[in-house]
Order: structure tokens, then sequence, then C-alpha cells
């Protein structure tokens, strides 16, 4: 593989689905009953920003550095399990720090050494299930949890155009087996045509109900190969998302928008009774 997400840790396409991300755990934390959290794409779980790759592509100080220099009260409950000014604090750990004691997390990682340091990582906070595998095939292997309740993250790299269609394949599968399951799925957003693309897909291929598609963009996504904004493809979103949403999409907006084309939207793409 040729990403290596030590150089866009922390950017604003970080900040904007880890804090949709936490909005969605928090959510599902009203009810009491035990929640499995699966990141399928996890990781290293921490990153330094002031590492060599951080500090080569300084994609942060846009991102989380923003964030840390305006703090807004929509961002907190984010903006504190992000780690200390000198880190990053990726999807992983952020699991990890909201999970209460009855909820499970799991994580997958398919490079070995990147895997390992997420393993030694975890570990050292007393917990932590890291498998060495890919992550699209651990949708198969992991899926439905005895839990019965639960929440994937899939947060593919997008090395390639064919991940768009990935993603909507995956999702479906992911579905059928575990159709109670809430699943948040990242996509970047560079132009109209590959978003528009996963919508069809989504809406075409079937087998799919009650989903939105939420879209942060820091400038209109107008060049396909620069990357404006950034997506999430919510399937069964619980209750009160998309009010919940509002606000941390408007705090990201005024901190992360690069002029008067910054914006998002939440749009229902299938509604709850369609299958």
């Amino acid at each position: 593989m040729n990403y290596r997400h030590a150089f866009h840790a922390g950017n604003f396409a970080d900040c904007v689905k880890h804090a949709l991300l936490v909005t969605l755990v928090r959510l599902l934390q009203r009810k009491e009953k035990p929640l499995f959290l699966l990141d399928t794409h996890a990781g290293a779980g921490l990153y330094a920003l002031t590492a060599p790759e951080a500090e080569k592509s300084g994609e942060w100080r846009e991102g989380i550095g923003r964030l840390r220099r305006h703090p807004s009260p929509p961002l907190a409950p984010y903006l504190t399990l992000t780690g200390d000014e000198a880190h990053y604090a990726g999807s992983p750990l952020l699991l990890h720090r909201l999970a209460r004691p009855q909820d499970r997390v799991v994580c997958c990682e398919q490079v070995p050494e990147v895997a390992a340091s997420l393993r030694t990582l975890l570990r050292s906070l007393g917990r932590g299930d890291v498998h060495c595998r890919d992550g699209w095939e651990a949708l198969r292997a992991l899926l439905p949890p005895p839990e019965r309740r639960g929440l994937i993250f899939i947060d593919p790299p997008f090395e390639a155009r064919s991940d768009y269609a990935a993603l909507a394949a995956g999702l479906r599968h992911a579905y059928r087996r575990f159709p109670q399951g809430v699943y948040a799925g990242w996509f970047p957003l560079k132009g109209k045509g590959a978003a528009h693309q996963l919508y069809g897909d989504l809406k075409s291929g079937g087998g799919l109900a009650d989903v939105i598609a939420v879209e942060f963009w820091r400038r209109p996504p107008l060049d396909p190969q620069s990357l404006a904004g950034s997506g999430l493809i919510v399937v069964n979103p619980p209750f009160g998302f998309e009010e919940e949403a509002y606000p941390v999409l408007e705090a990201l907006r005024e901190a992360l928008g690069d002029g008067a084309g910054a914006g998002f939207a939440i749009t229902r793409l299938i509604g709850e009774g369609r299958v």
C-alpha cells in the first residue's frame, strides 16, 4: 500500500469524519445496552504532529490546528478526545476513549507493522482487540456481533476510484448480515462525479434502507484532483443524528471553511421503508 495516514492525520477531513463519529457513538450510548464498535480500516491510532511526515505535509495545521485555536461548544465532546497539542488521536483511540465498560471495540488494520503499533498502544490502555486483516473481509467475518447493537466505521484509504464502488458493495453486504447495525462509511469529495456515482450505486443496488449522506466541503468540489471536502454515508442513523450533526457541521464550517464556498449538506438517499 502507498497510503500513509501519518502525512494526513488531523487534517480537515479527519476532523469532519471523527467529529461525526463521536456524535454517532454518543447518541447510541444513550441506551445502556452493550455496544459493538468496529473500525475496519483503523490505522496506527495515535499520530505525532511533530513527526517528519506530519511536518512535511502540514495538513494538520488547517484541520485540528485550527479547531484547537478556535474551540467551539458543539465540537467540545470531540476535541476533548483528540489528544494533547503534539498528537492527534485516530478513530481507534477515539472509540476506546468513548467506550463504556459494557462496550466492545474491535479494530482491523491490514498492514502488519501498523497493526502491531496499534496493538501496543491499546494494550497500554488496558484494553483493545486488534485484528491484522483486510477491513472488507472483516465485514464478512465479524458480523453479526453477539451484542446485537453496533456501529461499524468504514474508512478506506481511497487510493483508487474503485474504492467508491467497494464502499457501496461493502455496505450492502454488511447490512445483509447485520441489518440492525449503524454504518458510517467515509469518502473523499474531490469532484461531483464520484460522489454522485456512489449515491447511484447505493440507491440502485438494492438491499439498503434508511441511508443519509453528509457532505462537508471547504470549497466547492469542482476539481477531481483536489480534495475539497469530506463525506459520510450513514446507514440506520440513530434517532436525533441529523439534529445533533447540524451544529457540529456548522462549527466545522466556521473554523475550517476556505471562504464563501464552504458549506455542508445532510441528504436522505434512501427512506426507512425501502429495502
